[in-house]
């Protein structure tokens, strides 16, 4: 899952980074330590309706995974940065679960940056990652704008294990939670067109259900507020009830399998997100104390 967003592990284009410039509160327990800087749950930069949406999806993942989380240990300098001209600001949010929990992390995050012709690209996500105990699907969330009356929006439970090779996987997580009629939904809207990322490796990682939809409308946030706003909920109650808090276990070889498979996926979003738009988009030396803190936990 790959190319880098404000949370640097999704599914969005490059491209879309291509014109930025160069260099009630859910419980976070750590939050931007100088005055000047802004926390994740500020989300200062996208409208109402938008801002709306994550702090419901932050306080939601906050409430019920609380005591599977440990405190978030992000230097303040990595937690909240911006690049050398002012033009890119960007804040993240990183919890690893404890050892009895099947969460690996939860990470959020935004990115706001600057663009030429005077607008700018607001990204705002949250995704949550379990680990080898269980091999049920991750959570993701993203929504990319870059005007006013255009966004992009991604929202996915990404497959762990070939889907080819379990059906049974396919009907508990796919089928059986009926996700796919959030997609048929969108797809009914005028507004909606379906959204490609330019990366083959992208593309071969999301569900057969995933909502990848480019949204074009004078109506942007009426549409988050009635459109968007309930499904992204729904889905990500899906993951809470099936895959977070499922009985679903593996054994230890299978163990190993999701292991080597994760963190595969993991080195494959430094390579292709990282290690290239970190430093175009904030410095090398931005990116290099980014990078470090994130590789701690991937």
């Amino acid at each position: 899952m790959a190319t880098i967003s404000s949370s640097f592990i999704t599914y969005s284009s490059p491209k879309l980074y291509s014109s930025c410039s160069s260099p009630s509160k859910p419980r976070f327990t750590c939050s931007a330590s100088n005055n000047d800087r802004m926390a994740f749950i500020d989300f200062p930069y996208v409208s109402t309706s938008h801002k709306h949406l994550m702090l419901d999806l932050v306080s939601t993942v906050q409430n019920r995974l609380n005591s599977f989380l440990n405190p978030c240990t992000l230097p303040p300098d990595v937690e909240s940065y911006q690049n050398e001209t002012g033009t890119a600001h960007a804040a993240l949010h990183l919890q690893s679960g404890v050892q009895s929990s099947p969460i690996d992390f939860v990470l959020g995050s935004w990115l706001h940056c600057k663009l030429p012709s005077g607008g700018a690209l607001n990204i705002t996500s949250l995704s949550a990652y379990l680990n080898s105990s269980t091999d049920a699907p991750n959570f993701l969330v993203e929504l990319i704008q870059s005007s006013p009356t255009s966004m992009v929006l991604i929202l996915d439970l990404p497959p762990r294990v070939d889907l080819v090779l379990d059906p049974e996987y396919l009907k508990t997580f796919y089928e059986d939670t009926q996700l796919d009629k959030h997609r048929q939904y969108l797809d009914q809207l005028s507004e909606v067109k379906p959204y490609f990322s330019s990366s083959l490796y992208i593309r071969s990682v999301v569900s057969p259900t995933a909502i990848l939809v480019r949204i074009e409308t004078e109506g942007l946030e009426e549409m988050i507020k009635t459109h968007i706003s309930p499904i992204a909920k729904e889905v990500l109650k899906t993951w809470l009830d099936v895959c977070a808090f499922g009985d679903r276990v593996v054994g230890e070889s299978e163990r190993d399998y999701l292991k080597k498979r994760d963190e595969m996926s993991k080195s494959k979003t430094i390579e292709i997100d990282l290690g290239s738009n970190l430093p175009r988009l904030f410095g090398q030396e931005t990116a290099n104390r980014v990078l470090e803190a994130l590789r701690e936990v991937f």
